[in-house]
Order: C-alpha cells, then sequence, then structure tokens
C-alpha cells in the first residue's frame, strides 16, 4: 500500500496508513530505526480491520518512508511527530501500544496530550534508553569518541550499525520520564520478554514501581525476546489490547 503524507507544524514530512473504524482507536508507535512495516504493526493493523477499529502507524521522520535523516533526529523530534500525528489524523481517546522506544515516546504522549488518551499497551518499553543504557554503557573512549567526532556508532543485531549523535543523547535527557513523577490515569500493559537482550527486566520493573496509576500491570513472557513477535506474542499483544478497551468502555458505560 502507498503511504499517505502528513506535513508537522516543524516542517517533517511522515509517511502513515490510517484505516477509519469504532473508537477508542488504536496507534501503533514503533521503536528506533524501525518502521511502519514491522510484524506487529502491520498485524495489528490486519487485526484492527477485522474488529471495525480505527488504528494509525506511522513512521517517526528519519524512519522508513517519512523524510529526513535518522542520524539528525532526536527524542524530542520523534515525540513531536507522534503528538502531531494523533492529534490531527485520528479521533476521540486513543489507546497507544509502544514498542521499545516507541513505549517512551507513548509515555511522553501521555504526559502531553493526556485528553486523547484512553489506554496503553507497551511491548519492551525502554524509557530514558539515550541515558540509562547508551550513555551510562559506554565506555571512557567511546564517550571521548563522542564528544570529539559528535558521533559513536554501536553495533546492531537488526542490520548497519547504529550512528548515535552527541544531538540524541543531549537531547534525551530533557525528556526522561523516570526521573519525575508518572501519573498513567488509565488502564495500563506493560509486557515484557524474559530473553530480551535489548531491554532487562529491571527496566519493566522500574517503569512498573515507578509509574503512578490504579490499573497497572506487567506481564513476563518466558523466552520471548526483543522483536516480541512470536505467533503467541502478537497474540498476547492482541489480548492485552481487547483488555485495556474493555476497561475503558467499563469505566465510560459506569460513569454515563
Amino acid at each position: 500500500m502507498t503511504p499517505e503524507f502528513l506535513t508537522t507544524a516543524q516542517g517533517r514530512r511522515l509517511a502513515y496508513h490510517c484505516i477509519g473504524g469504532s473508537g477508542p482507536g488504536i496507534v501503533f508507535l514503533g521503536g528506533f530505526k524501525s518502521d511502519m512495516e514491522g510484524t506487529k504493526a502491520v498485524h495489528l493493523e490486519d487485526w484492527a480491520k477485522r474488529e471495525g477499529r480505527a488504528f494509525l502507524r506511522f513512521d517517526y521522520s528519519g524512519h522508513g518512508q517519512s523524510e529526513g535523516t535518522f542520524d539528525r533526529g532526536c527524542i524530542g523530534d520523534w515525540a513531536e511527530d507522534a503528538i502531531e500525528a494523533i492529534n490531527r489524523l485520528t479521533r476521540g481517546p486513543q489507546i497507544l501500544v509502544g514498542s521499545s522506544m516507541g513505549g517512551w515516546i507513548s509515555l511522553l504522549c501521555t504526559q502531553r496530550i493526556s485528553a486523547k488518551i484512553a489506554g496503553l499497551v507497551t511491548i519492551a518499553a525502554a524509557p530514558d534508553f539515550t541515558e540509562d543504557s547508551m550513555w551510562a554503557g559506554f565506555s571512557d573512549s567511546q564517550k571521548a569518541e563522542l564528544d570529539l567526532n559528535g558521533r559513536v556508532l554501536l553495533p546492531s543485531d537488526y542490520g548497519e550499525p547504529y550512528v548515535i549523535t552527541q544531538h540524541l543523547i543531549e537531547d534525551g535527557r530533557n525528556h526522561l520520564v523516570l526521573r519525575s513523577p508518572l501519573p498513567l490515569a488509565f488502564p495500563v500493559r506493560f509486557l515484557q520478554g524474559t530473553a530480551d537482550a535489548d531491554v532487562s527486566r529491571a527496566t519493566a520493573l522500574r517503569l512498573l514501581d515507578h509509574a503512578e496509576g490504579q490499573d497497572l500491570r506487567l506481564i513476563l513472557v518466558d523466552g520471548a525476546d526483543h522483536r516480541f513477535s512470536s505467533n503467541d506474542c502478537l497474540d498476547l499483544i492482541e489480548t492485552s489490547i481487547k483488555e485495556v478497551i474493555d476497561r475503558v468502555e467499563a469505566k465510560a458505560c459506569s460513569s454515563s
């Protein structure tokens, strides 16, 4: 399918696919250097079609089919992209499904456009990873290289090395979510694989402990890796979204 395009207030041209349907709608937010053609995004769009549910998937600037250069981007830019996409391409409350970095971006969205968010499902959420994973894991020589050249290369299991820029690290510090209160006043399901080599169970537990809400659950899947794309994992994502929808709709009924 040929994507449609949205030009943001910042002048970034984002590729997206959006289908109509009942609400609350579902918005998928992908990971670092990932795109909207990944297994989870496409699978959930197919599921949403079968369910008659509104659904949006998109590429951040510098990702996938969107315009821009990846290594010029940063967390702040990608959060702006997500907020623009949600505000301009969806109607009514939305349930965010954030994968890896998309988990961090979705948490930023819950704080900045809270009136639009009805629920949240994260998959191997990686909040604050530029600081707590990348920067904290850099050797002295890597930090010196970053200071000298403005970038450092990190190996990737998913293709070419990641180009990590000083701009990415410094901007990330302006968007950390685990250093200040993180209210989540809606149903939330955190999904995490025990065999994830990129995001640890400790990160998932830290997020659960730090977030504030009355309907927060962490679900650990034994043996699941960071991709979280096996048939069982995809089924669990569907089940978690359905559970969040049921709780959102039950609350709406009880208050009407």
